[in-house]
């Protein structure tokens, strides 16, 4: 059995005017997060760490911000490509925990939501997925609601 450890982190700042999508799911908010794609730094987060458990390189590199094809991108579809690299490779998610630091907008009303998108597209049940979110308690960037941090860590096998 082979067994791997990815890692990811991704960082988005707000900005009016746009959406706000997490984990897949649109979150009502006055602001939304800043980027080429839908500016899912929760599913970023998620994607480069499956990339870096199966030896791959980032996000940016697979899809990146210079390309056209890529602006306002569905992360989701995005990790369905991800995850169809890994899947097609052999490998499976024994379990996929992700942390969210935002001051705003809250999320906790929407994790079951996110858990259930993104487990639907790793093709694993719900308790393989966890979504925690955390305030910076009004500290730096997050704390003076700029934008949010994700960090992913994900567990897969190979049999």
């Amino acid at each position: 059995m082979d067994l791997r450890i990815g890692q990811g982190i991704d960082i988005h700042r707000f900005k009016a005017g746009r959406r706000c999508i997490l984990g897949g799911v649109e979150i009502p908010s006055e602001v939304g997060l800043l980027g080429h794609s839908d500016a899912d730094a929760l599913t970023h987060a998620l994607m480069d760490a499956v990339l870096g458990a199966i030896g791959q390189r980032d996000i940016g590199t697979l899809f990146p911000d210079t390309d056209a094809a890529f602006k306002d991108a569905d992360s989701i579809v995005l990790l369905a490509k991800v995850w169809g690299i890994a899947k097609a490779a052999g490998w499976r998610i024994v379990n996929a925990d992700i942390s969210l630091l935002a001051q705003i907008p809250k999320v906790n009303p929407y994790v079951t939501e996110m858990r259930e998108r993104l487990s639907a597209v790793l093709e694993c049940q719900l308790e393989r997925v966890t979504i925690k979110a955390t305030t910076s308690e009004k500290l730096g960037f997050i704390g003076r609601e700029e934008g949010v941090l994700a960090s992913a860590v994900v567990l897969i096998q190979r049999e």
